[in-house]
């Protein structure tokens, strides 16, 4: 049993995606080439955004999004508190300071009905994650930042795909971030990612910061990094999504026969108004240390995301002047579980987890 499959989506569309490297190493163009032009243009229409901007990775694009918002050293960004590393390393590298708001414990996204409470004079983003595939609740989100006039980043690393109240995830902020991490439901063979907004202005800045600030060759009138996505994986992706709407539904055909065979209690809640994208299947497990050793004697992998929040992080408890809790979040980094999940997964396969884990958990509840 694989975790993820990533071999098997290479086989099905190995002669485009070969052909659509060769076409690169044969232009040379390994640089900005035209791929990325075009790669760009058909991810901003397929969110539904104005402007996509493709960059080096999902951190680089937070980084880059932050940067455009001339985020400083002293401000304040809101964000949650369970998430992967990235989403508060950024906020650090500017100098500036996450605060974080707890989960709504049902979709692990950033509770909204806390977010008021959070914002001070210092307050000058909000970057809420769409976790495991699934949308923040954006509306209201966004409702509380324009009443104080604040712009919101969302954290897309995981969503790139879903669906919040019929919209695409990516167009629904000021700014979002996406990545395409080779596990991410849209995923490249490298890193790759990409900034999506609606802002003329806030795009040119992003185009010219992921390259240096420049703005025309060796004319910088930013201070910026190297954030460029490479052709090779502009080419790649793009094949890729001429199969991504089909293997969405084959993902949430696998989450159905997942939940069908969980039962509606233990199945991960997803909201009424979304549509998850499923870069994850988590649920909650008692004794997951100990559940995660028996799957894997029973060759079921597993995996954590995540263990710890970010609060709890070594480095990040070392910066903070006071002791963080976030109960909901801490709760959360001890039972959840992810197990195997791809689109080619079969039916049989789904049982054959689901079957592993209710052996186990019987063994570890009579224990």
């Amino acid at each position: 049993m694989k975790y993820i499959d990533l071999n098997h989506q290479y086989k099905r569309i190995k002669p485009a995606v070969d052909a659509a490297i060769q076409r690169v190493l044969d232009h040379g163009q390994f640089i900005m080439g035209p791929e990325i032009t075009e790669f760009e243009q058909v991810l901003a229409d397929y969110v539904g955004a104005e402007q996509a901007i493709a960059v080096s990775s999902g951190t680089t694009a937070l980084q880059i999004a932050l940067m455009a918002l001339e985020i400083q050293p002293g401000d304040e960004v809101i964000t949650t508190p369970f998430s992967f590393f990235a989403t508060a390393e950024v906020i650090y590298l500017l100098g500036a300071k996450p605060i974080y708001v707890d989960i709504d414990p049902r979709t692990y996204n950033l509770d909204p009905e806390a977010l008021a409470c959070a914002i001070t004079d210092k307050t000058k983003a909000i970057i809420p994650v769409s976790l495991y595939g699934q949308c923040a609740d954006m509306d209201a989100i966004n409702d509380v930042a324009n009443q104080h006039g604040i712009a919101v980043i969302e954290d897309a690393a995981q969503s790139f795909g879903a669906t919040y109240k019929g919209r695409k995830s990516c167009a629904l902020s000021t700014i979002a971030c996406a990545s395409f991490f080779p596990s991410k439901p849209l995923g490249a063979y490298g890193d790759a990612g990409a900034c999506f907004t609606n802002d003329a202005a806030l795009a040119e800045r992003m185009r010219s910061i992921l390259n240096h600030g420049q703005n025309g060759r060796y004319h910088h009138e930013l201070i910026g990094i190297n954030g460029r996505c490479d052709t090779l994986q502009a080419a790649i992706l793009l094949q890729k999504m001429t199969v991504f709407d089909e293997e969405l539904a084959l993902r949430e055909q696998v989450a159905a026969w997942y939940g069908d065979a969980l039962g509606a209690e233990r199945a991960p809640f997803i909201a009424d108004y979304n549509q998850s994208a499923w870069a994850q299947y988590t649920i909650e497990v008692d004794g997951r240390e100990q559940v995660q050793a028996a799957l894997a004697e029973l060759n079921i992998p597993t995996a954590v995301h995540y263990p710890k929040g970010l609060h709890q992080q070594p480095i990040i408890a070392s910066l903070e002047t006071d002791v963080l809790s976030f109960p909901k979040t801490e709760s959360a980094g001890q039972r959840v579980m992810s197990v195997p999940f791809h689109p080619y997964m079969t039916q049989t396969d789904v049982r054959c987890v689901v079957e592993s884990i209710d052996k186990v958990m019987s063994k570890v509840c009579s224990q």
